[in-house]
């Protein structure tokens, strides 16, 4: 089993910034992708941005340009900065950790963001 701790998010102003981490712990298989969707409110759940092992990042269109998403591989974590932020970017977000041994998914319980004045 893979547990996912998220920590950061709350109420952000518009053209502020925001920045998310997670950590995971468990039995992880070396070989991975995490990263970090979010759900705004009566929408599907999205992809913000993903990093796999030994890959560069993958950024949702959204967000491209204004994210970056790093890893540490030794101490599974994954953060996550996101700069002007925009009402729109409101949302709760989850990390989010695809293991490529058996292609389990593991969510963490999600951050709300709200960006308001």
């Amino acid at each position: 089993q893979v547990q996912l701790v998220e920590s950061g998010g709350g109420l952000v102003q518009p053209g502020g910034t925001l920045r998310l981490s997670c950590a995971a712990s468990g039995s992880i298989f070396r070989l991975n992708v995490m990263g970090w969707y979010r759900q705004a409110p009566g929408k599907q759940r999205e992809l913000v941005a993903t990093r796999p092992t030994g890959s560069g990042p993958n950024y949702a269109d959204s967000v491209e340009g204004r994210c970056i998403i790093s890893r540490d591989f030794v101490k599974n974590t994954v953060l996550l900065q996101l700069v002007n932020l925009k009402p729109e970017d409101t949302a709760v977000y989850y990390c989010y950790l695809r293991s490529l041994s058996d292609g389990n998914d593991y969510w963490g319980q999600g951050t709300q963001v709200t960006v308001s004045s």
